[in-house]
């Protein structure tokens, strides 16, 4: 069986530097993206939590407290006319997507499909033979099976 991760023969070192860097860029992308999540998401609690802020403000005797965070703040766009759940799907649709889309092409075309190169090239530079956990393969002989309760 052929290793999904050793380098096509007609493949330069330039190549798979440069698609290891394409892929590091996506991967930050990736990262960047969990992060807009973590923006909607926390804006979101927040802006529940809104209906609880105004309920304590009525009942400890702030009407018009209550009444300003209803009007000025909950509900409101965090952006002229966007909600964070509209940002979160203009990102994707304008550039996560067409990234992704990009990085697939180039891995397809330039490298036969095959993934991490650059990352498996430095693990075969960086694993010490013969080391039961610095195997090439999940299925390596010598492959020390991990430890737990239900090995």
């Amino acid at each position: 069986m052929e290793d999904p991760h050793q380098r096509p023969e007609d493949v330069s070192d330039g190549t798979v530097a440069a698609l290891g860097s394409l892929s590091k860029a996506l991967e930050t992308t990736e990262r960047a993206r969990g992060h807009l999540f973590s923006f909607h998401q926390l804006t979101g609690t927040a802006d529940l939590e809104l209906d609880r802020a105004v309920r304590l403000l009525r009942e400890a005797g702030h009407p018009e407290w209550a009444e300003r965070v209803e009007r000025e703040i909950l509900g409101r766009n965090v952006i002229p006319g966007h909600w964070t759940f509209q940002i979160v799907e203009a990102y994707d649709r304008t550039y996560y997507e067409a990234f992704k889309a990009l990085e697939r092409e180039a891995v397809d075309r330039l490298a036969e499909g095959r993934d991490h190169l650059y990352e498996a090239e430095m693990k075969e530079d960086r694993r010490s033979r013969g080391h039961p956990d610095h195997t090439a393969r999940p299925d390596s002989p010598g492959t020390r099976p991990p430890n737990g309760p239900f090995t």
